[in-house]
Formats: C-alpha cells, sequence, structure tokens
C-alpha cells in the first residue's frame, strides 16, 4: 500500500525546503491580495474622476443649455463654472493617471497569483514524489527568483491596501472550501487477525446455593 503525504518520513533538508516553499506562498499570497485592493481603489478613482467630467461636459455643451445661458445671466454663469471645475477633473485624471496605475497593479497581482499557486504547488504534490533534494532546492530557487523579480518590476503596495488585504485574509477571503474541511479522526488500530467484531461475552453465573441447575440443601451442623 502507497504512503500518504503525511506518512512519508522526510529529512531535515526536505523539510526546510517545505517550510521555505509555504513562507513564499504566505508572502505572495499578501503580495497578491494588496495589489488586488489597490487596483480596485484605483479602478474606483478612475470613474470618480471620469464619469463626472463626462456628464458635466456633456451638459454644459448641450444647445438647450447654451440658450438658456443666453436668456439668464447666471447660467452662463453657472456654465462658467461647470467648465472649470471639468478642466480642474480633467487635470486631476490625467496628473494621477488612475487607469494605469490600475492596470500596474492588476498585471503584477496576476503574477503574485501564479506564483503563490506555483508554490503551493511544490510544497504539496512536488516535494513528496521522491525527487531528490538537489532538484527540489533548484526548483525552489526559481520561484524565489520569481518572487525577487516581481518584486523589482512592481508598484509599492499602500499602507491601506496591505492593510485592507491583512484584514481580508484573516476573515478567511482566500481559502477554499477545501482547506475549511476538517480531516476524519483517526479510526483506532487493531491487532493483525483480530475479529471485527468482538463475539458477545457470556452470561455470568448464577449466584447463590445453585450448582448445575441442582439447588444444594443447606446441612445442619450439630
Amino acid at each position: 500500500m502507497a504512503e500518504s503525504t503525511g506518512e512519508r518520513p522526510a529529512s531535515l533538508a526536505h523539510s526546510k525546503i517545505i517550510d521555505e516553499a509555504k513562507r513564499l506562498e504566505e508572502s505572495t499570497l499578501y503580495s497578491m491580495k494588496g495589489h488586488h485592493c489597490a487596483a480596485a481603489r484605483w479602478r474606483k478613482g478612475h470613474l470618480w474622476l471620469g464619469l463626472p467630467s463626462v456628464v458635466i461636459s456633456g451638459l454644459v455643451g448641450a444647445t438647450a443649455f447654451t440658450k438658456l445661458a443666453e436668456q439668464q445671466p447666471w447660467i452662463g454663469y453657472l456654465a462658467g463654472a461647470l467648465a472649470i471645475f471639468v478642466a480642474i477633473l480633467s487635470g486631476v485624471t490625467t496628473f494621477l493617471n488612475p487607469n494605469d496605475r490600475e492596470a500596474a497593479h492588476l498585471s503584477v497581482a496576476h503574477g503574485y497569483d501564479k506564483l503563490n499557486n506555483d508554490a503551493r504547488f511544490f510544497h504539496s504534490i512536488v516535494c513528496w514524489q521522491g525527487e531528490s533534494e538537489e532538484f527540489l532546492t533548484a526548483r525552489l530557487r526559481t520561484l524565489i527568483d520569481e518572487k525577487d523579480k516581481l518584486n523589482a518590476n512592481s508598484p509599492q503596495i499602500p499602507d491601506w491596501a496591505y492593510k485592507k488585504a491583512r484584514k481580508g485574509i484573516d476573515a478567511g477571503e482566500t481559502k477554499f472550501e477545501v482547506d475549511k474541511e476538517e480531516p476524519p479522526p483517526p479510526t483506532p488500530s487493531k491487532p493483525h487477525g483480530a475479529p471485527d467484531v468482538l463475539p458477545p461475552r457470556s452470561p455470568p453465573a448464577p449466584r447463590g446455593p445453585f450448582r448445575s441447575g441442582i439447588r444444594l440443601k443447606p446441612t445442619n451442623k450439630s
């Protein structure tokens, strides 16, 4: 019978490789979640800045609004103020560039997500397939190099995004249903050759002055 993962013996070096892969999985999980939080915020910022600009620009440029501005001077002043407001929003949008920032965080988040899956697959599957420690070390080194490359080419995660990611991870947002299931309780082992069901115990011997179904009469001593 093949041994399960938990039953296979592991050397000290093998255990250290697994521990380091688990650290890599945890680190990439926080990075992936943090970049996703940052990308979501920049997506909202792009909508908050872009949508009012489009609506106000369309309103000010409408023919009916222009005719009203000619009839009512205060509407003309309002149109001028709205035009200035649209110009400010456009300048802020150009300066912050939320669309490109969202794309940058989202792209890096996908890279960390892939690396997180690779690290989990490595320590839970590959490390138990009988590969040599030299092979496992080289594979782990490749995963670490991929993480270093992502760190060097990724934008910095804001503090608020990291805190939000940590809160979500602690709340179990990144766990799968299979991770939440508790393992079945171990079945007690039995001696080799022992029957599955113990035979019923024989009834206890009757108490009192009975023997083999014959009642003994007490003797009187003089």
